[in-house]
């Protein structure tokens, strides 16, 4: 059977780097969004919403896929809604391809929050998950849509028969423009930033995060992962962390970033100092910048999210991820996490995102 992919998100962080991944491989490979714009990079657009079962039933009828990449979700204003939204996101779409009966296997990706819970419950508690985070932790008692996705995805395997994979990236860092959880892009607007102003680059968040073990998830190992467990047969009904392979601290890397845009740096003192506040004022900023260096026009806090950066970086405790499920199993991708920052800057400047 000829392998066709449909990426689910396919403009976002993940789901772009995927498609593009796909097709490189040689796989037909569609990219469903509500709003996929045209491209030449091969990846055929479907524009559906994920909510409109009979819109999607429009859109999809023509598309037989084998393989199924989950890479999207809705923020809603809190966790109940969360599970009510995003699950029906997955169960629409698997029962609307049911019908085709050709899906041979559903990837979904979510994330650490599958271990660590909300911030605030673990904030609020004191009781902390232990590290390094391993697969086979259990679920937490608290609510959280990342379970009901997953669940979402298991009573269609039943009913269907395909198997299925969960990947769980820590930070993803990659190239996407407007997406909601981007720390790559926002440390690169923040950075251009202070570099206009003569500033240092302060540090934002915790005691913990800035002197503790950590470790990210680039686009492109996140997308080899997904692609080897859907077509190696020990990876099937697995799930597996998905990190670049390195660890560092976050006390190192601040220096690195803040040398390659040309400024200090400065570290934790005494409390965080989030980025949300730091930038607030600085939407003007920002477009007379966009003014007299050239840039694409894109306001301030459509790439910048420094709400979720803050989340990042403020945990009170270290976070690093253990990748024994897919290792063992001969997954042996790595991404030096340093070089994933500075290509991803370096694209940046390419693309007239960010001042030279």
């Amino acid at each position: 059977m000829d392998k066709i992919a449909l990426v689910v998100g396919a403009t976002g962080i993940t789901g772009s780097r995927l498609a593009e991944e796909l097709v490189g491989h040689g796989w037909q490979t569609y990219g469903l969004a509500r709003h996929p714009g045209q491209t030449d990079n091969g990846v055929i657009p479907v524009k559906a919403d994920l909510m409109d079962v009979e819109n999607l039933k429009i859109a999809l009828e023509n598309v037989y896929p084998t393989h199924v990449f989950f890479t999207t979700w809705m923020r809603k204003d809190n966790e109940a809604e969360n599970i009510i939204v995003n699950s029906a996101l997955v169960r629409n779409l698997l029962d609307v391809l049911s019908e085709k009966k050709t899906v041979a296997h559903v990837a979904l990706v979510t994330g650490l929050k599958h271990y660590l819970g909300p911030f605030e419950s673990y904030v609020a508690t004191g009781v902390f998950p232990d590290t390094p985070i391993r697969a086979e932790q259990p679920r937490l008692s608290h609510p959280n849509f990342y379970y009901a996705q997953e669940d979402a995805v298991y009573e269609a395997s039943a009913r269907d028969g395909f198997t299925w994979s969960i990947h769980r990236p820590h930070t993803v860092i990659g190239h996407a423009i407007g997406n909601l959880m981007n720390l790559g892009v926002t440390l690169a607007v923040y950075a251009s930033i202070c570099k206009q102003k003569g500033a240092k680059l302060i540090w934002p968040g915790s005691e913990a995060q800035w002197n503790g073990i950590s470790d990210v998830t680039d686009t492109g190992a996140l997308a080899k992962q997904l692609i080897w467990a859907s077509t190696t047969e020990e990876a099937k009904n697995m799930a597996f962390n998905i990190v670049n392979g390195d660890v560092f601290r976050w006390s190192w890397l601040w220096e690195r970033i803040a040398s390659y845009f040309g400024i200090e740096a400065e570290g934790f003192h005494g409390e965080p100092r989030p980025l949300a506040e730091q930038l607030k004022n600085d939407g003007q900023l920002w477009s007379d910048m966009v003014k007299e260096y050239g840039l694409e026009q894109h306001e301030l806090f459509q790439l910048a999210s420094p709400w979720h950066t803050d989340l990042d970086l403020g945990r009170p405790i270290e976070v690093m991820v253990d990748m024994a499920n897919s290792r063992k199993l001969g997954f042996t991708a790595y991404q030096n996490t340093e070089e994933a920052f500075i290509h991803l800057f370096e694209r940046l400047r390419a693309e007239n995102v960010i001042p030279q």
